[in-house]
C-alpha cells in the first residue's frame, strides 16, 4: 500500500523566473516510502491552479542511490517525469539551503535522471548550477536529424505549413532551437506543439525560439515537453546558448531573457561544462489534506532500477555511472486537451517490481525474503506480512496519527514551516 497514504502532506512552494514547483522533503524516507504514495493523477490535482495548490510541477528530495548527496525526482503538472529541469534544481537547492540553514558557497551533489548535477548557493542568493556538458550526437539527444556543418544536428523541417531551420542539443533531455528574427511574432502554441511531437524527435522534445539582440544578449520563448508554454527553462537556456554559439550567432557566455526573467549562461571552453546562474525564491509553505491526493486506483510512482528498453543514450558526462535514458517510464506527456495514456495496472507494476534480489536475514532472525518495493508492489495488500519491509514505517505513521486531530497535524506541519521561515529570514539578513 502507499507508504504515506492518508497523511497530511507538508510542502514548500518555490519559483525560479516564474517556473513554480511544490517541494517535498523525503531525504529521511526509506526505499519503501520514497514515492510519497503519489500517482500521476494526484500530481495533476496538486498542480491544478484552481482545484489544487497550483504549480508547473512537483519535486521530491530523496535519499541517494548512486553515491550522491541526495536524489531529485521531478514531475510535470500532467504527471509525467522529465529527466531534469534547470529551474527546478535551482528551486531545490534554495529549498535545501532554507531548510538546513546553509551558508553561501554550499554545493550539493544531486542525482537526477540526466546524471549528477551540482548547484551552488551564491552570496547574492542566486543559484549557480554546473549543468555538465551538452550532448551533440544525434543518438544521445535523441534526434533523427543528421550532424551539420556547425557540429550539431541540423536540418530544415516542414512544420504547420512552414519550413524551419532547426538545431538540436541534449542536456540530459532533448531540445530543438530555432533562431528567428522576431521571437514575439512566433505562433508558439501552433509551432511548439507540432515540433514537440515531430517524427525527428523519437522521445519528443522541448522547443525554443531565440532572437539574437547582441552576441552576449539573447531573447527566447519556451515550449516545454509535457507542459506547453512556460515562463522559463534552465536546460533550454543552456541548449539555446550552445546552439547559437555553434551556429556563429553568440559568444560562449550570454544573458538569455526568458518571459520570466534573465539567466546567465556560460559555456566553459576548458572543460566543456555549462554553468547556469539564476534566482530561486520561496513563495509559501503549506500542507495538503489527504483527500486531495488519494485514495487512487492506480499504483504510486516508481523509479525502477531497470527502466523499459529505450534507444541507446550515453551517460551524462557529469555523472559517474548514471544513465540518461532517452525514453523514461512516465515520460510520454499529453498536451493540454488530449486524452491521457492508460496508466499501468497494479498487477503489471507488481510483476515488474517484485522480481528483484533477495535481502539478508533480518535482525530478528527471519530467513531471507525477496526485497519488495512496498510503495508499488503492495498497492492491493501486503505481499510479505510475515516480514514486512515497511512495518516500522507504518508503525511510526500510526503512532503519529493515533489520538491526533487534523488540526493538531496541521499545527505540527506549521511549526516546521515556521522554523524554515525563520531560517530563511536569518539567511536573508546575513546577505
Amino acid at each position: 500500500m502507499p507508504a504515506l497514504a492518508g497523511i497530511v502532506l507538508q510542502f514548500s512552494k518555490y519559483q525560479g523566473l516564474g517556473n513554480d514547483f511544490l517541494l517535498l522533503d523525503g531525504r529521511s524516507l526509506s526505499a519503501a516510502e520514497d514515492s510519497f504514495g503519489l500517482t500521476p493523477a494526484a500530481i495533476q490535482r496538486l498542480c491544478d491552479r484552481r482545484f489544487g495548490v497550483g504549480g508547473d510541477g512537483v519535486i521530491l528530495a530523496l535519499p541517494p542511490r548512486e553515491g550522491g548527496e541526495l536524489r531529485m525526482r521531478i514531475f510535470n503538472a500532467d504527471g509525467t517525469e522529465p529527466e531534469m529541469c534547470g529551474n527546478g534544481i535551482r528551486c531545490l537547492a534554495r529549498f535545501l539551503a532554507d531548510s538546513d540553514g546553509d551558508d553561501p558557497g554550499r554545493t550539493w551533489q544531486i542525482e537526477t535522471l540526466a546524471g549528477r548535477i551540482v548547484p551552488q548557493l551564491l552570496a547574492d542568493g542566486r543559484i549557480r548550477v554546473d549543468m555538465g556538458r551538452p550532448f551533440l550526437e544525434p543518438g544521445a539527444i535523441p534526434t533523427l536529424l543528421e550532424p551539420g556543418p556547425a557540429g550539431l544536428p541540423q536540418g530544415d523541417l516542414a512544420v504547420a505549413g512552414q519550413v524551419l531551420a532547426v538545431a538540436a542539443v541534449g542536456m540530459g533531455n532533448p531540445h530543438v532551437v530555432i533562431p528567428v528574427s522576431d521571437v514575439e511574432a512566433i505562433d508558439l502554441e501552433l509551432l511548439g506543439a507540432a515540433l514537440e511531437r515531430h517524427p525527428m524527435f523519437p522521445a519528443r522534445t522541448n522547443v525554443h525560439f531565440v532572437q539574437v539582440l547582441q552576441p552576449t544578449h539573447l531573447v527566447m520563448r519556451v515550449w516545454e515537453r509535457g507542459a506547453g508554454p512556460t515562463l522559463a527553462c534552465g536546460t533550454g537556456a543552456c541548449a539555446t546558448l550552445v546552439a547559437c554559439h555553434l551556429l556563429g550567432l553568440s559568444e560562449r557566455g550570454a544573458r538569455l531573457d526568458l518571459p520570466g526573467g534573465p539567466l546567465d549562461i556560460q559555456w566553459d571552453q576548458a572543460d566543456g561544462h555549462l554553468f547556469m546562474t539564476g534566482p530561486a525564491e520561496a513563495v509559501f509553505d503549506g500542507v495538503v489534506v489527504p483527500g486531495l491526493i488519494g485514495p487512487e486506483e492506480e499504483p504510486p510512482l516508481d523509479w525502477t532500477d531497470e527502466p523499459p528498453a529505450a534507444p541507446a543514450v550515453a551517460s551524462h558526462p557529469a555523472s559517474e555511472g548514471l544513465q540518461a535514458p532517452a525514453n523514461l517510464p512516465h515520460a510520454a506527456a499529453v498536451p493540454a486537451g488530449a486524452a491521457a495514456a492508460e496508466p499501468p495496472t497494479a498487477s503489471t507494476t507488481a510483476a515488474s517490481t517484485t522480481a528483484i534480489s533477495t535481502t539478508a536475514a533480518s535482525a530478528t532472525g527471519a530467513s531471507a525474503q525477496p526485497a519488495i518495493d512496498c510503495a508499488t508492489a503492495c498497492v492491493n495488500g501486503c505481499l510479505q506480512p510475515q516480514a514486512c519491509a515497511s512495518q516500522e514505517a507504518r508503525a511510526r505513521v500510526e503512532a503519529l496519527l493515533g489520538g491526533r486531530s487534523l488540526d493538531e497535524l496541521v499545527a505540527i506541519a506549521a511549526n516546521s514551516a515556521a522554523s524554515r521561515f525563520r531560517s530563511r529570514l536569518a539567511a536573508d539578513g546575513d546577505g
